[in-house]
C-alpha cells in the first residue's frame, strides 16, 4: 500500500476535521457543537459509552446522513460538498458485519474493488497484499460464512483499505470478539498506522483499547468533553490514568479495564 506517511504530516490539512457538528432526531438531540481534529498519520480513539453518539458521529461523517449543522472534511475535503473526494479518502469498518457469507473472501475483496474501479489484476494483487498484511491470506479461497468473528474483522479491515485510503474509520470493531481476537486485530491496526501511516479513527467503549500516545475524544451524551493525547488528558484531570480521568469528566460512577458502566 501506499499512504502518507506520518513523519509526512506537517504542512497537510487535518485526516479528520469536525467542525461545530449537532446532529437532532426529531426533537432529540444526538450530538451537540462537536468539534475535533485528527492530525494524519495518528491514531485516534472516540471514546465514549453506548449511547454516547458514537455512531451517529460516524454516519455523518462517511455521509450516511447529511449534516446540516457544522463542517466535516477529510483531508481538507468537505463530506458535505465534496463526497467524492471526501469519500475516496475514506475507508470503513461498520460494527455490523457486512460480508457476503456465501461468498468467498475473494469474491468479497474483488467486488468492492470494482465498485473503486480497480482492474482485476490491480484488484488481486492488492487484496494478496492485504491479506498477507493481516494474516488472511490462506483464506483466499474460502467462504466467508466458514470465518471465525475475529478473521470476518480482517477481511473487512483489508477490504476497507482496497483504495488505499489515507484515513480508516473503524465502529467498535471488537465488539463480540474474544480477548484474544481484540488484541490481534488492534495490534494488526496500530502496526499499519506505524508502517504505512495512515490516520486511525477508532470508535470504542473499551479501556483497555487505549494507549497512553493515542489521541483520544471523549464523547459523553453528544458532546465532546475533552480531546488530545491520552497522557496530557489524563495530567490535566489529575488521574492516575484514563479510567479515572474518564470517571471525573463524565460523572461514570466504576470504570472497568474491559468497558465503562454507569
Amino acid at each position: 500500500m501506499q499512504h502518507v506517511k506520518a513523519n509526512d504530516g506537517v504542512g497537510l490539512p487535518a485526516a479528520l476535521e469536525v467542525s461545530g457538528v449537532s446532529h437532532f432526531y426529531g426533537e432529540k438531540r444526538a450530538l451537540a457543537d462537536v468539534s475535533f481534529s485528527v492530525a494524519p498519520g495518528r491514531f485516534a480513539v472516540l471514546l465514549g459509552l453506548n449511547g454516547a453518539g458514537k455512531t451517529t458521529l460516524f454516519s455523518l461523517i462517511s455521509n450516511l446522513y447529511d449534516t446540516p449543522h457544522g463542517t466535516i472534511r477529510i483531508f481538507g475535503h468537505d463530506v458535505s460538498r465534496e463526497p467524492g473526494e471526501a469519500l475516496r479518502r475514506l475507508g470503513i469498518v461498520f460494527q455490523a458485519r457486512t460480508l457476503d457469507l456465501d461468498l468467498s473472501v475473494d469474491q468479497n475483496l474483488s467486488y468492492h474493488a470494482s465498485l473503486h474501479g480497480i482492474g482485476r489484476a490491480e484488484a488481486l494483487s492488492r487484496i494478496k497484499s492485504l491479506l498477507a498484511q493481516t494474516g488472511m491470506i490462506d483464506r483466499l479461497h474460502d467462504k466467508a460464512r466458514s470465518l471465525s468473528g475475529g478473521q470476518m474483522r480482517r477481511i473487512e479491515i483489508a477490504r476497507a483499505l482496497l483504495h488505499r485510503p489515507p484515513l480508516l474509520l473503524l465502529d467498535e470493531p471488537t465488539v463480540g470478539l474474544d480477548i484474544q481476537s481484540r488484541a490481534e486485530i488492534l495490534a494488526t491496526i496500530r502496526e499499519l498506522v506505524r508502517t504505512e501511516g495512515i490516520s486511525v479513527f477508532w470508535a470504542t467503549h473499551l479501556i483497555d483499547e487505549v494507549e497512553d500516545s493515542d489521541h483520544v475524544v471523549i464523547l459523553d451524551k453528544g458532546r465532546v468533553l475533552t480531546d488530545g493525547r491520552v497522557d496530557e488528558v489524563v495530567r490535566g484531570c489529575g488521574a492516575a490514568n484514563i479510567s479515572g480521568a474518564f470517571a471525573m469528566l463524565s460523572g461514570v460512577a466504576s470504570v472497568s479495564a474491559g468497558g465503562m458502566h454507569r
